[in-house]
């Protein structure tokens, strides 16, 4: 089957060195494609740069347009070093700052979303704009009974199924497995094709490590929301109680039928968001970024309206 990153990315996958939230280099897995002010497309949990595969090409008419594995997911590096609670929004400012010197657009995703809030507060010179999509900023419970499992699953279990290669041994059965959960985020699952299952499900067929980090990064969520429902301090309640200190433009879309998180999330998430704007997506479930594509890149587009390639009248030349 043809390379995604090459299909996608002009100069296929790159490599970009950084020091992780543990202190060690690590190898993240990008590819980018287009001109002008960077943008970020950021994935979820268990996902990948993959599911940005229907937006990279229409932003990158207008944008410099950045995808990347974050660490432990798709092709970037997985060390099985212990994590803390918040290496992922340390990591998220590493690789921005490592691949561009100006501030940029940020196109985030679930748990992606969830990241990108946190680094609106804690390193906002980073961004200009804000776009999040379906994000678990006020969660009850892991939403997924896979995702409950594996948090609950001892680590060293994890870690021994992952390095006997019982994945790539039994890759029918992953990827049968990851068209059922594909497909119960999907409003419509008949748009989910053996392409998009074969993509989805590679890196935990073919890279040993990727479940046992996935697995990992659940444990740390069920213990968020655990300390959240608690109302003990973490990270998701640190979030939570200063959004009112996010000052970028920011835009939130919802899958109207988001079985995950309910839609009116969004509207309380507008209310505590300076300068925020709200977007119920119809006909639109968990997974936007594939399911909903076409409304997700129109509403991107819609709201970056003010930005510089619009300024400069490359959108226009566009128009006409």
């Amino acid at each position: 089957m043809k390379d995604w990153w090459q299909a996608t990315f002009p100069q296929g996958r790159q490599t970009l060195k950084i020091i992780d939230a543990n202190g060690y280099p690590v190898s993240i897995a990008y590819g980018e494609k287009g001109t002008g002010q960077p943008l970020f497309l950021i994935h979820g949990i268990g996902s990948w740069s993959y599911n940005w595969r229907y937006s990279v090409e229409p932003l990158s008419k207008y944008f410099r347009v950045i995808c990347f594995d974050a660490k432990g997911y798709g092709f970037s590096e997985k060390p099985l070093r212990k994590e803390r609670h918040d290496h992922q929004l340390i990591e998220l400012s590493r690789i921005i700052g490592g691949l561009c010197n100006e501030p940029a657009i940020i196109v985030a995703e679930s748990l992606g979303a969830l990241v990108s809030l946190g680094l609106a507060l804690a390193y906002p010179q980073l961004i200009e704009k804000l776009i999040v999509v379906n994000v678990p900023i006020f969660p009850e419970r892991l939403p997924h009974w896979g995702m409950w499992l594996l948090s609950q699953l001892p680590t060293e279990i994890v870690k021994a199924i992952d390095s006997t290669r019982f994945p790539y041994f039994f890759a029918p059965v992953m990827r049968e497995l990851m068209r059922l959960e594909r497909r119960s985020v999907l409003y419509d699952p008949s748009i989910l094709t053996d392409e998009d299952v074969y993509w989805l499900t590679y890196p935990f067929v073919e890279f040993p490590g990727t479940i046992a980090k996935v697995a990992e990064d659940l444990q740390i969520a069920a213990a968020e929301i655990e300390h959240l429902q608690a109302k003990k301090p973490s990270l998701i309640t640190k979030i939570q109680n200063y959004l009112h200190k996010i000052k970028c433009p920011t835009l939130i879309l919802w899958g109207k039928q988001d079985s995950w998180f309910p839609c009116s999330d969004g509207e309380k998430l507008r209310s505590r968001i300076p300068n925020a704007q709200l977007k119920i997506l119809p006909n639109c479930g968990h997974d936007a970024s594939a399911g909903a594509n076409q409304a997700v890149n129109a509403a991107v587009l819609e709201f970056l309206r003010g930005s510089r390639e619009w300024e400069s009248g490359s959108w226009e030349s566009e128009k006409n």
